[in-house]
C-alpha cells in the first residue's frame, strides 16, 4: 500500500467553487418559490434537490480528478454518489419546506445536508479505486462545521426577521458554498489516502483529459439547465402575476373609483369612474391634490387624522362628502393604502373608492323618518296607554303609562296576556267579537273596563291596530287607550240623576194624593185596634197598621226625591258618626250572627255634612250588608283618607251581586231584596251627590260587596 500525496490544482477549485455557488442559488431560488408558490411545486422540488446535490457533487468531482492518475475510474461508483447525495438533499429540503418550520426541523435539514456532503465525498472516493482512514478527531471537527453552517443558513433563509431583505439569499448561498468546500477540504484534511493497486506500471492516457473537459461540460450543461429551469419558472410567474394584476385592475376599474398619488398627495393616476363621478377630465385631475375635491363638510381635524395614518404607514378607512365639477356633492367609502419603499416610509397611495350616495341618502331619510316616529311614539307616550302583543296576544311591550294605571310593573305584565287585567264586567261574547275583528286585519275600537293590581276598576277608550305580514296574517298587536273613567263616573252619575229627575216628578204628582188617604186608613184602623178583643182581629188590624206604615214610607222617600230637603253643611268628625250608626244596629247585627269591625287610621276626620242625612246612607248601606248575610259574617267599615278626599269602605262577606244586576243598584224601583223598593239606595246616592261626594259598588259573588263612599275631607 501507497500513501499519496495530493496538490490541487486552483483553477479546478475555483471552477468547483464557482458552480457550486451557481448551483446553489439556483436551487435556493427554487425553494423559495416552493414555499410561496401555489403550483409547480413538484417540478421545483426536484430541480431545487438536483441543483444543490450537484452543486456538491460536483465539488468532490473536481478535487478528485487531481488525482485519477492514480487509480482507475469507477463510473457506476460515482452514479451512486451522485444519487445518495440527491436522496439526502431532497430529505433536507423536504424537511424546511413544510408548511410550519420548526427549529427540529432546521436540525434535520441539517443533518441531512451533512450527510450528502459526507456520503458524496467518501462514496467518490471509494469510486477512485482508493483506500481511505480518517483522523475521527479532525472528522467529527468537520461535521460539527458542516452542520452549523448549514443551519445557519437555513436559519437566515428561512426563519429569520431578515428573510425579507434581498442580500439574504446571496449570502445564504455564500454560506452553503463555503460549507461544502470545507467539508471537502477539511475531509481531505482528516483522510490518509492510499491505493489499493499497485502502481508501477501507471503511464497517462490521453483520455484523462478528455474525459475531464467532458466532465466539466456536463456538470456547467446541468447547472445551467437547472438555472435555465429556474428563470424560465420565474418568468412564468412573473407572466402570471402580470396577467392576475391586470385582472385585478380591470375588475377595480369596473367597480371601484381608483386614484393614485405620489408621497405629497399629487394625483399620478385616476380611473374612468373616478373622472365619470368627480366630473372632470383627467387632465384637469392630474397633478393636482384632492382638496380640488372638498366638499368643506368635514373639518380640518378629520384631514389632519387622516394623513397622519397614511403616513405613518398604516391603512385608513372611512367614508367622505366629496363636490364634484358641477358643484353637486357625493359620498364615496374610501380606503387609502400606502406603498412603503425600502426605508419604510410612503412613496405613493393608492385610493379605493365607492360610490354610496344613494347610500347616504337612504340613512337621512330613514334617520327623518325614525326621528318621525320618536315623535309620535313620544307624544303617544305622553298621552296614551299603549300596549304590544304578539299573534297570540301575549303583551311584549307596554309603556309608563300602562305601568301607572294598572299598577303592575313591566315585569309583572310582560309575558302575559290581558286576561291579567280582565275585571269580569264584559261577556265571553264580547272578547269573541273583538278577536274575530283584529284576527281579520280590521281595527277594533270599544270601551273596556279593567281591573287595576290592587282590585280597583279602570275605565279605556280602547283601539287596537293588527300588524300584517306578506300573507295578510296579523303578526302582532298595538293597542292604543285612553283613561275614561272620570268621564264614565260622570255619565253614570248624570244617568242617575236623568232617572231621579223622572221619579221626582212622579213623587211630586203622587205623594200628596196618597198620603192623605193613608193618613185616614191609619187613624181608623188604630181606632179599630183600640175596640177589638177578638186577638185574630187585632192580628189582622196591626197588619194593615204595619203595610199603611211601609206605604208612607214610601210616600215619604218620594217626597225626599220630588222635594229634596236643603242640606245644611256643617263641619263635623265623621269618626263618631260612624261608630254611632253601628252602635245603632249592633244588637240586630248580634241577632243575626253578623260581627262588625271598624278601622280608621285617625281619630278625627273633618268633613262638611248634614250629620242626619250621612247617618241615613250609613244606615241604609250597613244593614244591606246585614241581609246580605243571612248565614252570618262581617261587616267591616274601613276610613281612609288620601288626597284631600275621605274613602268610607263598606264591605260584607255577603253572597255577592251578580255583574248584570251590579250595573242596575241605584235605579228607581229596583232591588236585590225580597221585600225592598229600591227607593232606598236611590235616595242614598241622592244625598252623598249633595255633599259633593260619589258612591261606587265593587261585588264578587260568594265573596261578598263593599259600598265606597268618596266626600271631599275639610281643609283648612
Amino acid at each position: 500500500m501507497l500513501t499519496l500525496y495530493l496538490s490541487l490544482n486552483p483553477i479546478l477549485i475555483i471552477a468547483a467553487i464557482i458552480l457550486t455557488m451557481m448551483a446553489t442559488y439556483s436551487a435556493l431560488d427554487m425553494f423559495s418559490m416552493l414555499r410561496t408558490s401555489e403550483r409547480n411545486k413538484p417540478l421545483l422540488f426536484i430541480g431545487g434537490t438536483l441543483s444543490l446535490s450537484f452543486g456538491i457533487w460536483v465539488m468532490s468531482f473536481l478535487f478528485a480528478l487531481d488525482i485519477t492518475t492514480l487509480s482507475n475510474y469507477n463510473l457506476p461508483v460515482t452514479f451512486l454518489a451522485i444519487l445518495v447525495g440527491i436522496c439526502f438533499t431532497g430529505m433536507a429540503f423536504y424537511a424546511i419546506s413544510l408548511n410550519s418550520l420548526t427549529p427540529k426541523n432546521l436540525v434535520a435539514a441539517s443533518f441531512f445536508m451533512m450527510s450528502a456532503v459526507f456520503s458524496i465525498h467518501i462514496i467518490g472516493m471509494f469510486g477512485l479505486e482508493l483506500a481511505l482512514t480518517y483522523n475521527w478527531v479532525i472528522l467529527v471537527v468537520t461535521a460539527l462545521v458542516v452542520f452549523v453552517s448549514f443551519y445557519f443558513a437555513f436559519w437566515l433563509i428561512y426563519d429569520s426577521s431578515l428573510a425579507k431583505n434581498v442580500w439574504i439569499r446571496p449570502l445564504s448561498s455564500l454560506i452553503i458554498t463555503t460549507a461544502v468546500v470545507e467539508g471537502h477540504f477539511l475531509l481531505l484534511k482528516a483522510s490518509s489516502i492510499t491505493s489499493r493497486t499497485d502502481i508501477s506500471g501507471v503511464t497517462e492516457d490521453p483520455f484523462q483529459e478528455t474525459f475531464l473537459i467532458y466532465a466539466i461540460l456536463i456538470v456547467a450543461v446541468m447547472i445551467m439547465s437547472g438555472l435555465i429551469g429556474s428563470s424560465a419558472l420565474v418568468s412564468k410567474r412573473l407572466a402570471d402575476s402580470d396577467s392576475n394584476l391586470k385582472d385585478i385592475k380591470a375588475a377595480l376599474d369596473e367597480s371601484s373609483i381608483v386614484a393614485i398619488t405620489d408621497a405629497r398627495g399629487t394625483i399620478t393616476y385616476v380611473n374612468d369612474k373616478f373622472v365619470e363621478i368627480s366630473k372632470y377630465t383627467e387632465d384637469e385631475l392630474i397633478g393636482q391634490n384632492h382638496r380640488i375635491l372638498n366638499s368643506g363638510y368635514h373639518p380640518k381635524e378629520f384631514f389632519q387624522s387622516l394623513w397622519k395614518t397614511i403616513g405613518g404607514g398604516q391603512v385608513w378607512k372611512g367614508e367622505i362628502q366629496n363636490r364634484a365639477k358641477d358643484g353637486s356633492t357625493y359620498w364615496v367609502d374610501t380606503t387609502i393604502v400606502p406603498f412603503l419603499n425600502e426605508k419604510g416610509k410612503p412613496y405613493q397611495y393608492v385610493s379605493i373608492r365607492t360610490d354610496i350616495t344613494n347610500r347616504k341618502q337612504s340613512e337621512r331619510k330613514l334617520k327623518a323618518t325614525l326621528k318621525e316616529v320618536n315623535d309620535i311614539k313620544f307624544a303617544l307616550d305622553q298621552s296614551s296607554i299603549v300596549a304590544f302583543t304578539d299573534e297570540k296576544g301575549i303583551i311584549t311591550r307596554v309603556n309608563d303609562k300602562f305601568c301607572e294605571i294598572s299598577q303592575y310593573n313591566r315585569d309583572e305584565i310582560i309575558g302575559k296576556d290581558h286576561s291579567i287585567l280582565n275585571s269580569g264586567y264584559h261577556s265571553h261574547d264580547f272578547f269573541r267579537e273583538l278577536w274575530r275583528t283584529i284576527g281579520s286585519g280590521s281595527v277594533w275600537k270599544g270601551e273596556i273596563r279593567n281591573k287595576a293590581k290592587d282590585g280597583s276598576y279602570y275605565w279605556v277608550d280602547t283601539t287596537i291596530v293588527p300588524f300584517m305580514n306578506e300573507r295578510g296574517k296579523p303578526y302582532q298587536y298595538l293597542a292604543i287607550r285612553n283613561d275614561i273613567t272620570e268621564r264614565k263616573r260622570t255619565e253614570e252619575i248624570l244617568h242617575r240623576q236623568d232617572k231621579l229627575a223622572a221619579v221626582g216628578q212622579l213623587a211630586a204628582g203622587v205623594a200628596h194624593e196618597i198620603r192623605n188617604p193613608l193618613t185616614s186608613m191609619k187613624g181608623y184602623a188604630e181606632f179599630l185596634l183600640e175596640d177589638e178583643t177578638d186577638e185574630q182581629r187585632r192580628e189582622f188590624v196591626d197588619i194593615i197598621l204595619d203595610e199603611i206604615n211601609r206605604v208612607n214610607q214610601i210616600v215619604e222617600d218620594f217626597m225626599v226625591l220630588a222635594k229634596p230637603k236643603v242640606v245644611d253643611l256643617k263641619e263635623k268628625n265623621i269618626i263618631p258618626i260612624i261608630k254611632d250608626v253601628l252602635s245603632l244596629l249592633e244588637f240586630e247585627a248580634r241577632k243575626k250572627k253578623v260581627r262588625m269591625h271598624f278601622e280608621a287610621n285617625d281619630d278625627i276626620v273633618q268633613i262638611e255634612c248634614d250629620e242626619n242625612r250621612l247617618k241615613q246612607v250609613f244606615l241604609n248601606f250597613v244593614k244591606n250588608g246585614i241581609e246580605a248575610m243571612p248565614n252570618g259574617g262581617d261587616i267591616t267599615v274601613r276610613v281612609h283618607v288620601a288626597s284631600e278626599q275621605v274613602q268610607i269602605s263598606i264591605q260584607d262577606t255577603g253572597v255577592g251581586i251578580p255583574e248584570e244586576k251590579l250595573k242596575r243598584i241605584g235605579e228607581p224601583f229596583y232591588t236585590t231584596k225580597k221585600d225592598g223598593n229600591g227607593l232606598g239606595l236611590m235616595v242614598s246616592y241622592k244625598i252623598i251627590e249633595s255633599h259633593n261626594g260619589t258612591v261606587f259598588i265593587e261585588s264578587e259573588l260568594n265573596k261578598g260587596t263593599t259600598f265606597n263612599i268618596i266626600l271631599p275631607a275639610h281643609t283648612a
